[in-house]
């Protein structure tokens, strides 16, 4: 089973969800109790997708989210890293353009996008800050991110109860309603292991987002970040040197051992 932890191996990451792709939707159904529809509809909102529009959903898995953007009349690519959820998506999505990508090397080019989305699929990214300047370098200038993850609730009797549901009863549910229980114990680990709010927002203003806000929804157990691409020249230029600057000085990764 993949490991949760922040150092994440793609590969075995994106075979577990092909595993579990068949029945993913079902499965998130009855674990979130049917809130996973209404996250769903809350994130749909917050994009605000219009007609004519380009909408990028990243680990979009079978589509359900791309298709609830399409639906407003915008064209959407769906990209996921997973074989068997991109060919579960284009069983159900015909009309929707399913593309197999890693969200750290996004196939596109820079300013596409008048808006890009993630729902559930940053924390199983192996290098989440990374996915997130490359959303910020495929939108347009003035473009749109919204974020819907797992998070934090801040009370703490939310938070004992949220933590005791993962360790007790979700394996339990995950062994009669998924083909893969083990999936859904990688699932537990990584909302334990994921940042709280305030932390995820920092990560998406230092890449360059700004007008950075989140709401939670369900008492915190998952949180709705939003935020822009600065549409004014200077403001892009000054974000750029920044990031530039930012760069060169972090350290270079360790040699493989």
């Amino acid at each position: 089973m993949a490991s949760a932890d922040m150092e994440k191996h793609p590969d075995e990451v994106s075979g577990m969800f092909d595993d579990v792709a068949r029945h993913y939707d079902r499965t998130n159904d009855v674990l979130s109790a049917g809130q996973s529809i209404l996250w769903r509809v809350a994130t749909t909102k917050a994009v605000a997708p219009v007609a004519g529009e380009r909408i990028l959903d990243v680990a979009a898995g079978t589509g359900t989210s791309s298709a609830a953007l399409a639906r407003s009349g915008a064209t959407v690519v769906a990209v996921d890293f997973s074989p068997g959820m991109i060919a579960e998506g284009r069983k159900r999505h015909p009309r929707i353009e399913f593309i197999e990508a890693d969200a750290t090397r996004l196939p596109f080019g820079d300013d596409e996008f008048d808006a890009a989305t993630i729902s559930f699929g940053l924390r199983n990214v192996h290098d989440p800050r990374a996915a997130l300047a490359e959303m910020y370098r495929v939108l347009k200038p003035g473009g749109r991110i919204v974020v819907c993850e797992f998070s934090r609730p801040p009370r703490a009797i939310v938070r004992a109860g949220y933590y005791g549901y993962l360790n007790a009863v979700m394996p339990v549910v995950a062994k009669v309603s998924s083909s893969n229980a083990d999936a859904y114990d990688y699932l537990a680990e990584s909302i334990r292991a994921w940042p709280d709010q305030g932390e995820l927002s920092r990560w998406l203003r230092a890449v360059g987002f700004t007008r950075v806000a989140y709401r939670n929804l369900s008492a915190g157990v998952v949180a709705l970040h939003r935020g822009r691409k600065p549409a004014d020249a200077a403001v892009l230029a000054s974000v750029e040197k920044r990031r530039t600057r930012r760069s060169a000085a972090a350290p270079e990764p360790p040699a493989p051992q």
